[in-house]
């Protein structure tokens, strides 16, 4: 009976041991990694949107932004840049768009892919994260006869600490 004891406590703390949760641990900066990237095609079969999908992790989970956060260096928090293959190879371009003043003066302004996400910082003692995040972008530029597309993108998080830089491969976009 005193051996049954004995073997019964040191199941229970085996048990106990081996039960414990282990909490993943990243490095304090974001990392992220390209998942992928699907084209939306209109009625009409033409490539207007596509969603981007990348993983991310971050050891301290202060991702994402506040809805009072809207001033510099606060502004945006997952930075895209967008380029074209022209004659060959990829060149960034700048997207434009007219904003009216009045009748006689045209405004241009830099439009962007820049965008916000939201808080993601978890609830508990351990805030290490990691997940999936999707962005819709919209990619056909009706003022370019180029047909292939490249996003390059990172993420910063609260601390301004910034991920490394990653990159779609080639997207050919169907215009007509």
């Amino acid at each position: 009976m005193n051996r049954f004891k004995v073997f019964l406590i040191l199941l229970l703390l085996t048990q106990l041991l081996f039960s414990c949760k282990k909490y993943e641990e990243y490095p304090p900066e974001p990392q992220i990694e390209f998942l992928d990237f699907l084209l939306l095609r209109d009625a009409q079969g033409i490539d207007q949107r596509g969603v981007l999908r990348f993983s991310f992790t971050d050891g301290d989970g202060n991702i994402g932004l506040y809805d009072y956060d809207t001033l510099p260096p606060y502004d945006y928090n997952l930075f895209v840049r967008y380029f074209e293959k022209q004659n060959g190879s990829f060149q960034e371009v700048f997207l434009v768009t007219p904003r009216y003043i009045n009748d006689t003066t045209i405004v241009y302004d830099t439009a962007t892919f820049n965008g916000r996400i939201p808080i993601l910082t978890p609830a508990g003692k351990n805030k290490a994260i990691s997940g999936e995040i999707e962005d819709t972008l919209f990619i056909n530029n009706p003022l370019s006869a180029f047909d292939t597309i490249m996003f390059e993108l990172f993420i910063r998080d609260r601390d301004l600490n910034e991920s490394n830089v990653i990159q779609t491969p080639p997207i050919v976009v169907k215009k007509q």
